[in-house]
């Protein structure tokens, strides 16, 4: 059984309701992988901003290419010697 009390839950969330940055790259991160819960589901459709969830998922799609092509020059570079 979890301690936490509705209150702290609560007090993680801005006044709005609006989900943080992290939990909106938390959202993002699950929804990539096929393991987003629907209360986090919920919450994103009926408090978050469509605006934010687009920007992010850009951000960490780049990040994510760029990574994949530093690493596979990486690996040929080292092939290559």
């Amino acid at each position: 059984m979890s301690d936490q009390h509705p209150a702290q839950d609560q007090a993680r969330q801005p006044d709005n309701g609006k989900p943080t940055l992290w939990q909106t790259i938390h959202s993002i991160l699950a929804g990539l992988l096929g393991v987003q819960s629907s209360k986090n589901r919920e919450r994103d459709f009926t408090k978050g901003d469509a605006g934010n969830f687009i920007g992010v998922y850009v951000v960490l799609v780049a990040a994510l290419v760029i990574g994949m092509v530093v690493t596979v020059n990486l690996v040929l570079d080292a092939a290559a010697k």
